[in-house]
């Protein structure tokens, strides 16, 4: 994409494990470290991007281009800002092909270092579409500890093999809560399932981010926690993996430059 530096897909294997809220905070992250940031919202059956950002207006229409909405540092644009709140997206691949084609090509994204794209869960046609028309410079695979999680993540990174896209890491969420009245952690769902998968893989464990009140709170409020809440647990663990997951595009950034020289 003309203009736009790193397009970074945000992909898991099964719906529930985090996808969106990771895709919310690494944007805002990377917009708060003062990097210029969009935010594509691929999820057609679930777009949860404007309630995490708290913005609900219509994009606008200059010419032949559609303006993204901008919140919090983020370029946006979601199929929730066209449809109503409450209205079913019962559309067949080709519809969904149609739109995110749409939102690729005809959005005025303007010059970006990265296009996050929250993808929905699965191994569809929107992970498809995606791919074919656009390169995609790597994935970041979101999973719970537990293995249900862990193993739709592994038909992720699959995929995203057989498409010939790098995956820049491994993200394992809502690892253990930290209890405010017992002053002990609680592994909920575990601990460990996706730090395990990135090594035997040999992928980059990009992170682990605790469970607790932060993300929910200031997401019902439309807020990421990175921008709302940035010292808390689960802010820091996202500015990390912000961080990591930037580093990782460097160097195969580099690497692909030294093979071409």
């Amino acid at each position: 994409m003309e203009g736009v530096g790193s397009v970074v897909a945000v992909s898991s294997g099964k719906g529930g494990v985090g996808k969106s809220t990771v895709s919310t905070n690494l944007a805002a992250a990377w917009a708060r470290m003062g990097h210029r940031v969009g935010l594509l919202d691929g999820d057609i059956y679930g777009p949860d991007v404007p309630t995490m950002f708290g913005v609900r207006e219509k994009p606008r229409v200059v010419g032949k281009s559609i303006q993204p909405i901008e919140a919090h540092g983020v370029r946006l644009m979601s199929i929730g800002f066209l449809i109503e709140e409450d209205a079913p997206a019962i559309w067949r691949g080709p519809i969904i092909m149609g739109v995110i084609r749409q939102f690729l090509q005809q959005v005025d994204w303007g010059e970006l270092d990265y296009l996050v794209i929250d993808l929905p869960p699965g191994t569809g046609d929107a992970q498809l579409s995606l791919c074919q028309l656009v390169r995609v410079n790597g994935a970041v695979m979101v999973t719970t500890p537990q293995d249900v999680a862990v193993g739709g993540v592994l038909r992720g990174i699959r995929m995203f093999e057989k498409l010939e896209i790098p995956v820049l890491g491994v993200v394992e969420n809502m690892r253990g809560f930290a209890c405010p009245d017992c002053d002990s952690v609680h592994d909920i769902f575990g601990a460990g399932g996706g730090e395990k998968l990135a090594g035997s893989l040999s992928l980059p464990f990009l992170g682990a981010v605790p469970l607790g009140l932060a993300v929910r709170e200031e997401g019902d409020r439309g807020v990421p926690a990175t921008v709302g809440r940035p010292d808390s647990p689960e802010a820091e663990a996202f500015y990390e993996i912000a961080r990591r997951a930037a580093a990782r595009l460097d160097s195969l950034a580099g690497l692909a430059k030294a093979t071409a020289d």
